[in-house]
């Protein structure tokens, strides 16, 4: 949509008539000061028009006409408003903490009769989570034997997911740092606004590796008002084939027996959160959809129109007229002579 913001302006379009009309009251009223009664004649002895040209005059007043209008149109500040888009106004700050150590290469996520890897499992699961976070800024941590900001808090949902999806397991090392990721998340998040710092922290493992123990991380955490979410990843059993995958000297072992649950279960009650347990994938996508229920995304947007400036258009239209009003005053006036001189003219040959 098209408009002027400024439309007031245009209350100034008479004034160069205005202005003319001042100027020849104040001659009559001032008079002439001298009249010579053969000055007409002298005119059509020497060949010159007694009356302007009006076509060039005419066509003179319409550039300077335009000119004006140009002018005014480009005080006015032309815009283009776009479609409405929304806005999300109160969305929370949310840090996803992924853990990409060894471990999380385990095949005993189950889909289908089919063992996963548990990376994979949670890629699918985060994704689908992101997606239901339209109007949250989201950040990314991925961590191992150190942790690091894959993504920082960002409304670009889809990119938070290409770089969840692009995750390997061992590029952050084979360990697990859980504090270091807290702390980490904190330096994200202390900044801020209150009530709207969200962790949710992914691990199937210990802490081995952290300068920052997890429970001091999360005091530190509860101090700056963030909430951490934790979720203990990994099958309680999986059956182990034996020799040349038969079933003679097949166990079943735990592969989850490093997690610490009761570590993951104080971050979670000293900063008001809440620890969740998925052994398969049902129950890590129950754990996101819980989260998702205690931290509702904000619904209340506001409606932003983009707007684009127009001023150099009305600017480009007055270059132009000014470029053919010099134009004009620079080529050589031709001589007009009148009809009733022409046929003087003639008569004296």
């Amino acid at each position: 949509m098209f408009e002027f913001q400024w439309p007031w302006i245009f209350v100034l379009l008479p004034l160069p008539i205005l202005v003319r009309w001042l100027s020849k009251a104040q001659n009559r009223a001032s008079g002439a000061a001298l009249r010579v009664p053969f000055f007409a004649q002298l005119r059509s002895l020497s060949g010159e028009q007694n009356t302007p040209a009006v076509s060039g005059n005419k066509f003179h007043l319409l550039l300077l006409s335009l000119l004006w209008l140009a002018l005014l149109a480009a005080c006015a500040r032309p815009i283009w408003i776009g479609d409405a888009v929304a806005m999300p106004t109160n969305g929370r700050d949310l840090m996803l903490a992924v853990d990409i150590s060894g471990s999380m290469s385990q095949e005993d996520m189950i889909i289908q009769d089919e063992a996963l890897p548990r990376l994979t499992v949670v890629k699918a699961v985060v994704n689908q989570f992101v997606e239901q976070r339209r109007g949250d800024k989201l950040g990314l941590i991925l961590f191992g034997s150190q942790p690091y900001i894959q993504s920082p808090l960002t409304f670009d949902l889809d990119t938070v997911n290409t770089l969840m999806n692009e995750a390997q397991v061992g590029f952050a090392g084979k360990q697990t740092a859980i504090g270091d990721a807290i702390g980490f998340a904190i330096k994200r998040l202390r900044e801020r606004p209150e009530n709207s710092r969200v962790v949710v922290l992914l691990t199937d493992g210990a802490d081995t590796a952290s300068n920052l123990k997890p429970l001091e991380a999360s005091k530190l955490a509860a101090a700056e008002k963030i909430k951490i979410y934790t979720i203990g990843v990994g099958a309680t059993e999986m059956r182990v084939p034996g020799i040349f995958g038969s079933s003679f000297g097949a166990r079943t072992v735990n592969p989850s027996a490093d997690l610490d649950e009761g570590t993951l279960q104080s971050i979670a009650d000293t900063t008001g959160g809440a620890y969740y347990r998925a052994r398969n994938p049902a129950e890590l996508q129950a754990a996101y959809a819980a989260i998702a229920a205690l931290e509702p995304v904000e619904q209340e947007q506001e409606m932003l129109r983009p707007e684009r400036s127009l001023l150099h258009w009305p600017l480009l239209a007055a270059a132009g007229l000014w470029l053919l009003l010099a134009l004009g005053r620079n080529l050589p006036a031709l001589p007009v002579r009148s009809n009733a001189v022409n046929t003087k003219n003639e008569a004296a040959q």
